[in-house]
């Protein structure tokens, strides 16, 4: 199984962090072991001292493809649940400055939240609204239209390169509004369905 990751997929997210907008889909991965699931509390890792929340729509892999066609690409992807993408961006800054690979900053233990999925027939296929409360709070609200690279581009894409597998995760981007979190701090995310807002998942920081 493996968790590929989407940076700057959203203009706005890109330009609040100082960089520039992509021409094509930025790929970076995490290890199995990022994975936090069923609402576990996520404990503060002592190498950072600013570690951030982005919140992603995430698809689900449901069949195996490579080299997968423009016109094939609606069937991979069946569910579509939500996560957090936890940065230590003061590490991240490091790796950069010395232009390194930054997975040390993206994929440690724990640093992909992941919810239950939900079949995506229930949501508007181009247009899922989701977003993320700290503490009760919404600090993020994004809609996948403003993607700069969809769900079947990024299927496309990625299948150049690795083989998609089922139950392969896919984190497609975060909108604009990440920020720092505390010890004590909750996060809950939310997705916008046809009829409904669903509550799906709530991350408590230890």
């Amino acid at each position: 199984m493996k968790i590929i990751c989407i940076g700057r997929n959203y203009i706005d997210h890109a330009k609040e962090l100082n960089n520039p907008v992509p021409k094509q889909p930025v790929v970076f991965m995490k290890p199995p072991s990022a994975l936090l699931v069923n609402n576990k509390p996520f404990y503060y890792p002592e190498f950072t001292q600013d570690l951030h929340y982005e919140v992603e729509v995430v698809l689900k892999v449901g069949k195996n493809g490579r080299h997968v066609q423009p016109d094939f690409a609606k069937d991979y992807y069946p569910e579509v649940g939500l996560g957090i993408d936890f940065t230590a961006r003061d590490i991240q800054q490091r790796c950069k400055d010395k232009g390194h690979p930054w997975e040390i900053a993206k994929g440690f233990d724990g640093s992909a939240v992941i919810s239950h999925f939900l079949p995506l027939e229930r949501f508007n296929r181009n247009a899922i609204e989701f977003g993320l409360r700290k503490n009760g709070e919404e600090v993020q609200h994004g809609n996948t239209k403003d993607m700069l690279f969809g769900f079947d581009e990024l299927i496309v894409y990625l299948s150049q390169f690795f083989k998609l597998q089922m139950g392969d995760l896919i984190y497609t981007g975060t909108p604009a509004g990440v920020g720092p979190v505390q010890i004590g701090d909750v996060l809950e995310g939310f997705m916008e369905t046809k009829t409904e807002r669903v509550e799906m998942f709530r991350c408590e920081i230890k």
